[in-house]
């Protein structure tokens, strides 16, 4: 009888197989998928950016006038951590861009941010300012220094591209609520 009893138990575990393997089949073919969707969601960092703009103790940078084919992707500030603010964006040919800005010490800043890039003793003219040109064996970087801020345009994307971002960045203001006129 013991015997009888392990066959019925091993095929009611190929049978209850068979049933969840058609049930994950059945749901695969009806459930809709796009195997050719763009896993990359870009993500809309207004709330973030009026919230460091309002809480940095430094003109917090953003983008302005890039193509809308630059693609937002990641976005923090972390007051916690030196003020960190950090912006994320795809290039139109898929290499990584990054806004870093930060009030911590900058060589270990930079550092982090450039994962381990070096100063290369140049300089790059941008938008009228002499950025600091740093390449790493991940990311290369142009980077900033004024008045107790470190900016860090960082990432895989070409020298261009990083003068690109650095072009279009700009001190924008949060929105200041309006009051209705009296009567």
């Amino acid at each position: 009888m013991a015997g009888m009893r392990g066959k019925q138990t091993v095929r009611g575990m190929f049978q209850s197989m068979a049933v969840i393997c058609a049930a994950a089949g059945v749901i695969y073919l009806f459930v809709p998928h796009d195997d050719k969707a763009d896993p990359i969601r870009p993500v809309d960092y207004r709330v973030e950016l009026v919230t460091a703009q309002r809480a940095a103790p430094y003109p917090v940078l953003e983008p302005v006038g890039l193509a809308k084919d630059w693609t937002p992707t990641s976005v923090a500030y972390d007051r916690e951590d030196s003020d960190a603010w950090h912006l994320g964006f795809l290039t139109p040919d898929r290499q990584y861009v990054a806004v870093e800005q930060s009030t911590a010490p900058p060589q270990k800043f930079i550092t982090q941010v450039t994962h381990e890039a070096r100063d290369t003793g140049r300089t790059q003219q941008v938008a009228g300012r002499a950025w600091q040109r740093w390449e790493g064996p991940k990311y290369d970087a142009l980077v900033l220094r004024d008045k107790g801020v470190t900016t860090v345009v960082t990432g895989t994307a070409t020298p261009e591209q990083l003068a690109r971002m650095a072009t279009a960045l700009k001190p924008t203001q949060p929105a200041t609520p309006t009051t209705p006129a009296k009567a």
